[in-house]
Order: C-alpha cells, then sequence, then structure tokens
C-alpha cells in the first residue's frame, strides 16, 4: 500500500529561559544570550504535527484529524499554552526548554496516539523564521 502523510497546525504561547542552573549569570548570558534573561521571554509558537501511515481501506483516513486535533489539544496546547516552561511545566523541571528539547518532549507527548506502521514528524516554529524538526526514525 502507498503511505500517505496528514499533518495538522496548532498555536501556543509560551515563556520560558534558556539557561543552565550550574552556571553562573554570566556564563548563561555567553552562551544564550537574551534568551537567558532571568525574567523569562515569551514566543507565539505554531505547531504542526504529521503522521504518515498507510490508508485505512475502511475509513480512507491515516488518521482521523478530528482525533489528532484533540490529542493534540490536550497534551500539548492545554499544558504548555500561556505557561512558564521552566517552572509550570513538568518535562522542563530539568531540562532546558530549547526549541530542540520542546519539539522532542512534545514528539514523545503526542506519539503514544499512533498505530503500528505509523511514523510522527513534528515541526515547531519558534519564530516565522526559527524552527525545528523532529522526524520519528522508524
Amino acid at each position: 500500500m502507498k503511505r500517505v502523510k496528514v499533518s495538522r497546525k496548532a498555536h501556543f504561547n509560551a515563556a520560558h529561559r534558556l539557561y543552565r542552573k550550574d552556571w553562573s549569570d554570566a556564563q548563561n548570558e555567553a552562551q544564550f544570550g537574551k534568551c537567558s534573561n532571568p525574567h523569562y521571554h515569551g514566543h507565539n509558537y505554531e505547531l504542526i504535527v504529521s503522521v504518515e501511515g498507510e490508508i485505512d481501506p475502511e475509513t480512507g483516513y491515516v488518521m482521523d484529524m478530528k482525533v489528532l486535533k484533540d490529542y493534540i489539544k490536550s497534551e500539548v496546547e492545554d499544558a504548555f499554552d500561556h505557561k512558564n516552561l521552566n517552572i509550570e511545566v513538568p518535562e522542563f523541571k530539568n531540562l532546558i526548554p530549547s526549541a530542540e528539547n520542546m519539539v522532542v518532549v512534545i514528539h514523545d507527548k503526542l506519539k503514544k496516539i499512533l498505530s503500528p506502521g505509523q511514523t510522527m514528524e513534528v515541526v515547531l516554529y519558534e519564530t516565522p523564521r526559527n524552527f525545528v524538526t523532529y522526524t520519528e526514525q522508524a
């Protein structure tokens, strides 16, 4: 059968600070610049989640997009939107909430919805020009 990729866009706003607790403020500023602001800073994140798999002959779907939409809402939007990632999101208690780490965390939260044989790609835009992609390895 042919494999098809379906995608869903989502959006959330969140604040974060890039820093290491074991480094001095000077080290953090040298490494992370303005992103290490002790008062945090925010982004309007755009998210694209894609699921690739075979088309189910009974439904014509790779995945029911409403199911994907609802899962993204519950696992990502409700968990991250209008939150301080460093303080309010447990996954970042001991993990720097860089876009790279965020995309892997989001993928790991969402992959539970996959059926056997399906793979997932997650693209996270931190700004319109800066984005990261995590593609699950088959």
